[in-house]
Order: C-alpha cells, then structure tokens, then sequence
C-alpha cells in the first residue's frame, strides 16, 4: 500500500468558537478511528500557528535562521494525516470524508518512499 499525505489548510486568524469547533472535532475522531479499523490510518498532526515557525535557510556556508513563516499568505498548514491507500482514487476519497468533516481544503499528495 502507498502512503499519502491529506494535508489540511485553514485561514489564519483565530481558531472558530468552541460551540463551531467541537462537533467538528468529534466527527473528526469518529472518522479517524474509522481510518484505523480499516488499516488506512498511520498518524495524524495539528500545527501551531505559523507566527511559531522557525525557517532555516542555506546560504553558502551558513545557515540563516529567520521567524517564519516560510511563505506569507491567507491561508496555512493547520494539520495532515498520514494514510495507506491502495490508490489515489482510496486516497481522494479519504480525503473527500475529511474535506466534508472539518469544512476546510485538503491536499492529497503520494509520499515518497525512500530509506526511512
């Protein structure tokens, strides 16, 4: 099975109101432990704002270390879930689910499997 990437991006600005947040939130983890019974599930992560990013960058031979974000925009990563589909049409569909769920753009992307 490949793994895919369904990355979640959010505007910035505050987090919705917690009466907004928390059905989400719990038909989040219904979905996710959907995902596990099923095998798909591998990890998932939320990030903190991006005012938190630390961004490195190469530059001969020095690394130059600025605050983040790395790109400035409207919207940001907020989270991703790590999944194991057979194909992108399994990906996309996941990735369906967890668009209708949180209301929000995913990016679903295959993961490079390299030495890791």
């Amino acid at each position: 099975m490949k793994q895919y990437m369904l990355s979640i991006y959010q505007p910035d600005g505050p987090a919705p109101a917690p009466e907004v947040l928390e059905p989400i939130m719990r038909q989040l983890d219904a979905l996710n432990e959907e995902m596990r019974a099923k095998g798909a599930w591998v990890f998932a992560g939320g990030m903190h704002e991006p005012g938190t990013a630390t961004v490195l960058r190469s530059k001969g031979d020095e690394v130059l270390v600025t605050d983040g974000p790395f790109t400035e925009g409207r919207e940001h990563l907020g989270g991703f879930t790590i999944i194991r589909a057979a194909d992108l049409d399994e990906a996309l569909e996941w990735g369906r689910r967890l668009a209708k769920v949180i209301t929000l753009p995913i990016e679903v992307r295959p993961m490079q499997h390299g030495s890791c």
